[in-house]
């Protein structure tokens, strides 16, 4: 029944792209509106084959690559959601759904059989740690998605190139609100992840720190940020620097979330 949803959830993040991404070359609202119905729809079905696998499993399915994907895509979309609703920018799904899309198409590559889970990860830090980082990954990817239309924006502006995309691009004050906004909710809970996952570490290894590729690459991921937020609230960082800053932040977080797992084996290697 999982993997039912699960491909149900496929197909339906598909046709919402697909929506989405035609949304940006015609004018039509319906699309938007279709796309978000959809959307919604399989985020319903993913959290039904997210909760099916859960009673089966016994366990928070976020233990190898195939399920982390998965879960990281669930709260992509769930954030997005919640986002959509409050600043009503519907073109926020052309930029932010179709990286939810390839992370459960990405999820359905990896084998998906359930496991015993390794005594290591049968901790309560295990939900603490990885859903405090999985919505700050998903909210810095919100904040990717905003930095993206901004420099879009931008560059129309400056080109005086005023077409019928531009016209459904939200203001740059929205957008620079939003990429504020995504960065005071991700990195506190990233903060609080790493310090979760070193305190998880002592009692199941015996050290807070290893300097493990995972934790390494995930200390500079918050070094970023920190160095963002600390830009924002001192010198005014704002606008098109901040929007670099969040492009380069989230390639990195990326980085540190599935390349390091990929090519960097250590202690937090997914199998």
């Amino acid at each position: 029944m999982s993997q039912i949803f699960f491909y149900c959830t496929l197909v339906l993040y598909g046709c919402a792209t697909a929506l989405y991404l035609g949304y940006l070359l015609h004018t039509t609202q319906g699309m938007a509106t279709w796309a978000s119905r959809l959307v919604t729809t399989g985020f319903v079905t993913h959290s039904l084959s997210t909760i099916h696998r859960f009673n089966s499993a016994g366990y928070l399915p976020i233990t190898n690559m195939h399920e982390s994907l998965s879960f990281f895509s669930l709260v992509i979309v769930g954030t997005f959601l919640l986002f959509v609703r409050k600043y009503k920018i519907a073109i926020l799904g052309s930029f932010t759904i179709p990286l939810a899309l390839l992370m459960i198409i990405a999820s359905s590559s990896f084998p998906s059989a359930i496991h015993e889970l390794n005594p290591a990860l049968k901790s309560g830090w295990l939900w603490v740690h990885t859903t405090m980082a999985f919505v700050s990954y998903a909210t810095f990817t919100i904040a990717f998605g905003a930095a993206v239309i901004y420099l879009i924006q931008q560059h129309f502006l400056k080109k005086k190139k005023f077409g019928a995309l531009f016209q459904k691009l939200p203001s740059l004050d929205t957008l620079d609100d939003i990429n504020y906004r995504c960065l005071t909710i991700g990195f506190p809970l990233l903060t609080v992840a790493i310090i979760s996952g070193a305190i998880w570490a002592e009692k199941a290894w015996g050290t807070y720190w290893s300097w493990d590729p995972k934790e390494t690459w995930s200390l500079i991921t918050w070094f970023i940020y920190a160095a963002l937020l600390h830009g924002r609230m001192t010198t005014g960082w704002r606008g098109k620097r901040a929007a670099l800053l969040s492009v380069a932040g989230f390639l990195i977080m990326l980085f540190t979330f599935i390349g390091v797992n990929l090519w960097l084996p250590g202690l937090h290697s997914y199998k």
